[in-house]
């Protein structure tokens, strides 16, 4: 049994080899060509980063022939307008950002998924413990448009308030907003994974948990310009399946992942690392793939956007590696 299973792993590994492994098998008749650099944006350092972190780690984009340079943008919407313009390559962002620039007049698609659920929780300042204490404060989000921005709508619902209530304003990443919310600078925020333990760590007092409810929502992206997927098809091809391969370590290794998400996230609590992976473990799709039901409840969110989800959403090339079987291999390799 144990040989069938090594002969089959070896069969996948072969099949799906990367160009630079694939060549390595040939006789060499040259240098190898320099890798590709691709500039990857997050919003924040956050969990859901975790297929990158781990793809990059375990030298998979390099085997895929790419250099891929994870960058903080410091905001969702801000690292969805520097895609638009021309200034990254890719950006790991939530759908209501890409609604945002495509309504502004630019053209993203959503080609990957990393997360297919609400997972903020929204933390309340000293003193902020009712929906009244909250009327007429400040909510601080990333940048506006952001899934921190267009979930405020969902968790003042839950307060019986609306957005008219309260004062919106951008605050950055979310280290920074819980400062502000610590202080008593704003009155409310959202925080996901890690930032989120470490505020209940520090005693910062919870006024509304989307977590448990597993809103669908097109959480974290993968986004590129639309253009790029007829453009930049084989190198988009290689990014998604280092990134899914990446993934499976990520959900399949507890040890190798959380030794990437501490050094990456900078997490030195054993306790709001574990809090850390089991959310990771329990959001990601294995094989990137979309909820369109999360990107309904989105759109929902914008009664004057496009309602076609085909305008902000592409699945052609996940659709690709499925027809090609590199799902089946991902599964058969890492044992989901």
């Amino acid at each position: 049994m144990q040989t069938k299973r090594s002969f089959l792993a070896l069969s996948l590994f072969s099949l799906f080899a990367s160009p630079r492994r694939a060549a390595a098998q040939q006789p060499s008749i040259g240098p190898a060509p320099p890798p590709l650099p691709i500039k990857a944006g997050i919003s924040d350092p956050v969990n859901t980063v975790l297929a990158w972190y781990m793809a990059r780690a375990a030298g998979l984009y390099a085997a895929q022939g790419l250099n891929v340079d994870i960058l903080n943008t410091s905001g969702g919407s801000r690292g969805a307008e520097e895609l638009q313009a021309g200034r990254i390559d890719i950006m790991h962002v939530g759908l209501s950002s890409v609604v945002r620039v495509n309504r502004s007049g630019g053209d993203l698609r959503v080609i990957g998924s990393l997360s297919n659920v609400i997972r903020f929780t929204f933390f309340s300042a000293p003193g902020v413990k009712t929906a009244a204490d909250l009327k007429g404060g400040v909510v601080g989000v990333s940048t506006f448009g952001s899934e921190s921005d267009s979930t405020v709508t969902l968790a003042l619902q839950k307060l019986d308030l609306s957005r008219t209530d309260v004062v919106i304003k951008e605050y950055g990443g979310g280290t920074r907003r819980l400062r502000a919310v610590k202080s008593g600078e704003i009155k409310a925020t959202a925080l996901n994974e890690p930032i989120a333990s470490l505020a209940r760590e520090e005693g910062v007092n919870v006024l509304v948990d989307l977590v448990p409810d597993r809103i669908p929502w097109l959480f974290s992206g993968i986004v590129v310009r639309h253009d790029d997927i007829a453009a930049r098809r084989d190198l988009l091809m290689r990014f998604l399946k280092a990134s899914i391969e990446g993934n499976y370590i990520a959900l399949t290794d507890e040890k190798r992942a959380k030794e990437v998400l501490a050094k990456e996230l900078k997490i030195t609590s054993p306790k709001i690392l574990g809090i850390a992976y089991d959310d990771f473990k329990a959001q990601s799709p294995a094989d990137l793939e979309p909820s369109f039901e999360g990107v309904q409840n989105i759109l929902e969110q914008f009664p004057n956007a496009d309602q076609k989800a085909g305008d902000y959403v592409d699945t052609s090339l996940l659709d690709a590696l499925k027809r090609q079987g590199f799902f089946t291999a991902m599964q058969q390799m890492y044992g989901r």
